[in-house]
C-alpha cells in the first residue's frame, strides 16, 4: 500500500483489524501505517513450504502441544505494529489465554510463540532491524532470518555476500545471533533434534 504524505494516517490495531478487508490480500501494520503485502515469490514460498514441514515432523516426533496456522498475526508490545510471519509456531495450550485470538487470530504473549521465521525479501532491513527489535522486545525466544538469496546488508552476511540463516535466541532479554551458511547444520533451542543444513533449505527452492 502506498501512501502519499498528506494521506498518510496512523491507524490503531483496533481500527487496522476493523478496516482489514476481505480481498484476499495480505495486511501489516508498522508503526501504525498499513502496508498492503507483495505477492510473494515461488523461491520465497517454496522455503516456506519446505520449513513448514520439517518443523510440523518435529511436532509430531516431540509430541508437542504447537500448531502453525496459515496467516496468524503478532501483535507488538507497543501495539503500533502487527506482522503476519513466513512461520509461525504457536504453543496451543497458552491460546487460551491470549484475549485477541479466537476473533482476530492474533497473539500477544511471548509465551504462545515458541518459534517465528522471516523469509527475507527485497526490504530485507524490516526483518534484520524493525521485526528483530519488535520480537526481541516481545521476549519471543527464537526467532529466524532466512536470507536465501542474500539480500541482506554486508555487515550481516559478509562481503561477497552469501546465503545466510540466523538463527537469532533470547539470552538474557537480547537476541544472541549465530550464523549459519552452507552445509552448516542448523541448531535450534526450542527443536534440538532437528536435522538439517542451511544447505538444504536453499536447495528447497524450486528449479
Amino acid at each position: 500500500m502506498t501512501q502519499t504524505q498528506a494521506e498518510l494516517k496512523l491507524f490503531t490495531f483496533d481500527e487496522f483489524i476493523e478496516w482489514y478487508p476481505n480481498d484476499g490480500k495480505r495486511y501489516e501494520l508498522h508503526d501504525g501505517v498499513i502496508i498492503e503485502m507483495p505477492q510473494p515469490t515461488g523461491d520465497h514460498e517454496s522455503i516456506i513450504g519446505f520449513l513448514t514441514i520439517q518443523i510440523a515432523f518435529q511436532l509430531l516426533q516431540m509430541r508437542l502441544p504447537y500448531t502453525i496456522p496459515k496467516s496468524g498475526l503478532v501483535k507488538t508490545s507497543s501495539g503500533k505494529s502487527a506482522y503476519i510471519p513466513d512461520v509461525l509456531v504457536l504453543n496451543c495450550d497458552n491460546l487460551k489465554n491470549e484475549p485477541l485470538w479466537k476473533k482476530e487470530s492474533t497473539v500477544i504473549y511471548p509465551e504462545s510463540v515458541p518459534l517465528v521465521i522471516e523469509i527475507v525479501s527485497t526490504n530485507w532491513k524490516d526483518d534484520f532491524h524493525k521485526k528483530f527489535a519488535d520480537y526481541e522486545t516481545m521476549g519471543i525466544l527464537e526467532y529466524w532470518i532466512v536470507d536465501y538469496a542474500a539480500y541482506g546488508g554486508r555487515k550481516f552476511i559478509g562481503n561477497p555476500k552469501v546465503p545466510t540463516i540466523f538463527v537469532c535466541e533470547l539470552i538474557d532479554g537480547e537476541y544472541q545471533m549465530t550464523p549459519f551458511r552452507g552445509i552448516d547444520s542448523i541448531v535450534s533451542p526450542t527443536f534440538p533434534q532437528l536435522n538439517l543444513t542451511s544447505q538444504q533449505i536453499f536447495d528447497s527452492v524450486a528449479v
